[in-house]
């Protein structure tokens, strides 16, 4: 199968909306809560910095509650890292690598308090993980952000776009762009601007979800509408910015998911092609004061609030 024209002619470029106010009354459960599942305590991958900076980019991005439910060894250092996140504890094995069973016990209650859900960040690609991610695939009861290693682990399972339901958010930089359209039997082109609108498209279109096609002019597509993202540069090719933005994406599902009742501006695509802006411009904003080398990533977190109030402000 191939990505043609044909899907992409199918879609039109969407005019990204106003960013919606902050409701000067509200209180943290007002602006929701992001669960965000990650990372990973067995060899040879020890992980933790994904997940943490994806629950600080959600927290700077104005989400009023992030729940990082993280592997039982990491749960402290989690808490030193982020002492604002609520740290849930997941079990695992002798080794590190975690229960699958008991893991999901412990999603299924955090899953009560959660708006929107982020899983992949540093999570590492067990069997075990796999299995915590067709399962969340599977619930579709929450909006899925699936990023980084989720990616990988949604492309292994043969049957896997069968399975997804609800709403659900695909984070790929190419190289996992390829593995979901190896998956789908689908030949998608990288090399060009308007051959990755198409892309995009046709990823969206036979996954059912929103498709962020991250690198330097992301593309956002929900099958129907494109955004094109001609912000950011490369000071935010570094690692753990597509953390960042992970976060980021599942921020606005949970503030302001509930307003696609009301507007139909404010559809799910709509909010996560704010977020790739949103997050496109904190990277402008620390290369206009340092240079395109040398970033962070949890500098970009931190430069949110004002992207955030300038993008009000006009």
């Amino acid at each position: 199968m191939s990505a043609t024209n044909d899907a992409h002619d199918n879609a039109h470029d969407a005019t990204l909306p106003a960013l919606p106010l902050r409701d000067a009354a509200g209180h943290k459960g007002t602006f929701g809560s992001v669960l965000v599942i990650g990372g990973c305590a067995h060899s040879p991958r020890l992980m933790l910095g994904g997940v943490m900076l994806a629950a600080r980019g959600a927290l700077r991005a104005g989400t009023g509650r992030v729940i990082a439910a993280v592997p039982e060894p990491l749960a402290h250092e989690a808490l030193l890292m982020l002492p604002e996140a609520t740290v849930i504890a997941l079990p695992v094995d002798e080794h590190g690598v975690l229960h699958a069973s008991k893991a999901a016990e412990a999603l299924d209650s955090a899953m009560i308090a959660a708006s929107a859900i982020v899983v992949g960040p540093a999570l590492g690609t067990s069997e075990a993980a796999g299995k915590v991610v067709m399962r969340l695939v599977a619930l579709g009861n929450r909006p899925l952000v699936i990023d980084a290693d989720a990616i990988r682990l949604f492309a292994s399972h043969r049957d896997a776009a069968r399975d997804l339901r609800g709403t659900a958010i695909f984070t790929p930089h190419g190289g996992e762009a390829l593995a979901l359209a190896q998956l789908l039997q689908l030949d998608i082109d990288l090399d060009s601007r308007t051959a990755r609108a198409h892309s995009a498209t046709s990823l969206a279109q036979l996954l059912g979800a929103v498709v962020v096609l991250k690198g330097a002019g992301t593309v956002t597509s929900d099958g129907l509408n494109t955004w094109r993202c001609d912000r950011g540069n490369a000071a935010l090719a570094t690692g753990g910015s597509g953390d960042v933005l992970a976060g980021v994406v599942a921020a606005m599902l949970a503030q302001f998911g509930g307003k696609q009742a009301v507007s139909s501006e404010l559809c799910v695509g709509a909010l996560v092609a704010l977020a790739v802006e949103i997050h496109a411009r904190a990277g402008d904003l620390w290369r206009d004061a340092h240079g395109d080398a040398g970033a962070l990533a949890h500098e970009f977190a931190d430069l949110i609030p004002q992207v955030m109030r300038e993008m009000r402000a006009r």
